[in-house]
């Protein structure tokens, strides 16, 4: 019984990195009895009479998943968002963060596009990127164009699983090309029409960048907190966890409570009001949510 990795998934067949060599697999009934997916990201044990017929035995245990894309084990996400065209977007950065944070995974802010930053908007996008970077969060700046800080991705890559996500059209498709030209990925052109990129990519598949793999992905499809409770809000957004043992009361929201020193950070400038201002949003959407059965 041999083990490794499923890097793709397509029509049935698991394919699975095995001391250096792709075995094409099925899964065994048994996942079906036992309601188990196989994943790509999992970590299996298989047997194979050659490369092209396979069987996968067990499932080990995963440290996280995520439904869309379906995908286990995974250490960060390269979290794209551009400077322009389209603009960048907080709001939808910081859902992106709390669904990661969420997963205990790692994200690392990439932001695109860099080359097309003028005058006008360049010291707002430089006052995000101070504000994330003062969060804690690794920030780079990337143009694909120029290659301007391109090189200074890979690192991240060594030794872990990442997973690309991020607003449509702001080139993760044409960032991953640039790390790895031979892949020549297809890239969708901004429709200026609907203000976002065409969807160009299919299936999943981990490949090999910078001695790790990345998921290529169509991103997230899903970004509402289904699975987010109000009490773990909270401890997704670290600038609030690092000061909440200042709180007066255990299990603060941040909300109403009197001594709060989140709010006091707030108050002070020491946490950016978009930031809180989209943290009590997402309370009110976790609210309204309609119940599970």
């Amino acid at each position: 019984m041999a083990e490794g990795k499923i890097i793709k998934a397509l029509s049935g067949f698991y394919y699975v990195l095995s001391d250096g060599q792709v075995y094409q697999c099925r899964g065994r009934g048994v996942f079906r009895k036992r309601k188990v997916t196989p994943l790509v990201g999992d970590y299996v044990s298989f047997q194979a009479e050659n490369e092209r017929e396979g069987y996968i035995l067990d499932v080990f245990e995963r440290k996280n998943e995520l439904v869309r894309p379906p995908i286990a084990n995974i250490d960060q996400a390269i979290l794209v968002f551009s400077a322009a065209e389209p603009d960048f977007s907080p709001g939808l950065l910081d859902r992106f963060l709390v669904l990661i944070e969420a997963k205990h995974i790692r994200p690392i802010i990439v932001v695109s596009k860099m080359d097309l930053v003028d005058d006008e908007t360049k010291p707002h996008i430089e006052q995000y990127i101070r504000d994330y970077r003062q969060i804690g969060y690794d920030v780079l700046e990337v143009s694909v164009k120029t290659l301007a800080g391109v090189e200074a991705l890979l690192p991240y890559f060594a030794g872990k699983v990442s997973v690309f996500a991020g607003q449509s059209g702001v080139g993760k498709s044409s960032l991953l090309n640039a790390l790895r030209p031979d892949l020549q990925l297809k890239t969708g052109d901004i429709s200026h029409h609907l203000g976002r990129g065409k969807h160009t990519t299919r299936h999943v598949e981990l490949i090999e960048i910078g001695g790790g793999f990345v998921a290529d992905t169509p991103g997230f499809s899903a970004l509402e907190f289904d699975e987010i409770e109000l009490e773990q809000l909270p401890l997704c957004f670290p600038e609030f966890v690092s000061r909440s043992a200042d709180c007066k009361f255990r299990g603060c929201t941040h909300t109403a409570e009197p001594k709060c020193a989140v709010k006091e950070a707030l108050a002070s400038g020491d946490i950016p009001s978009y930031r809180y201002e989209h943290y009590v949003s997402f309370i009110e959407e976790i609210k309204e949510r309609k119940p599970r059965y």
